[in-house]
């Protein structure tokens, strides 16, 4: 049984205390400095730790009891308890099959991910930078290599979501998983009719543009690169799709 060091929280105060030391906590669970089975601090640590009252600290503990995130043991101290298993989002990846669906799919990674790039911008660490060229330079080595493109083009696309430290943009497209991907499905570059080599190198350059305005810390043209390389996709298969409907 372990009861967690915490280290000192920042010195700007949130504007509600007690969701303050909610979020806290909750970034340690996250970050996995804080386990399943781990004791808190005591009130008065935490109290010393964060510059709030006891009654602030009460007031979080009970959020986090809410919530399921920890439990206390009278008499012994608070708990971390196990993460619930994460929630379905209601999308069954066996069922995205068609052109159609492809479709729909990104239309939804347009809104999803045009915002994560932005926030990427506004948000990345050096460290996250750095992952997110990393996997650029694996999907590009992939390319050349003849490998497996569709594994490295969403490890760069979940590196997008994850800089854009909002945990639910990586969520929701971790869930959707490769389906996010058309060529996942479908052979992109023959329905576009387009040279398979001349079709990557592309992709390669909508990559490369998506990156340099997150490295830059440039939110709207980071928003414009993700929805221009998206909807360059849609547009391909759209039209594909077009050619492919009886006359």
């Amino acid at each position: 049984m372990n009861t967690v060091p915490f280290p000192p929280a920042a010195s700007r105060k949130p504007r509600n205390l007690a969701q303050g030391v909610v979020a806290y906590i909750a970034d340690g669970i996250r970050n996995g400095t804080v386990k399943p089975g781990d004791k808190l601090p005591t009130e008065s640590e935490i109290m010393r730790l964060m510059g709030v009252s006891r009654t602030v600290v009460r007031e979080a503990i009970s959020h986090m009891q809410a919530a399921g995130m920890v439990e206390t043991r009278h008499g012994i101290g608070t708990f971390v308890l196990q993460p619930a298993p994460a929630q379905a989002l209601g999308i069954d990846p066996s069922t995205v099959v068609t052109m159609r669906d492809v479709l729909a799919i990104l239309e939804l990674r347009i809104s999803l991910e045009t915002e994560a790039a932005g926030l990427a911008a506004n948000r990345r660490t050096a460290a996250q930078l750095q992952a997110l060229r990393d996997a650029l330079d694996r999907f590009q080595q992939q390319v050349r290599n003849g490998g497996d493109t569709v594994a490295a083009d969403m490890e760069f696309h979940l590196a997008i979501a994850q800089s854009s430290d909002n945990r639910y943009f990586h969520d929701i497209l971790g869930q959707l998983g490769t389906n996010i991907i058309p060529r996942s499905r479908l052979n992109s570059a023959k329905l576009a009719q387009d040279d398979p080599v001349a079709y990557m190198e592309r992709v390669i350059r909508e990559h490369e543009d998506i990156f340099n305005a997150i490295a830059r810390q440039d939110p709207e043209s980071a928003r414009a690169a993700m929805r221009t390389h998206l909807s360059n996709s849609r547009e391909r298969l759209r039209q594909a799709q077009e050619r492919a409907a009886p006359k």
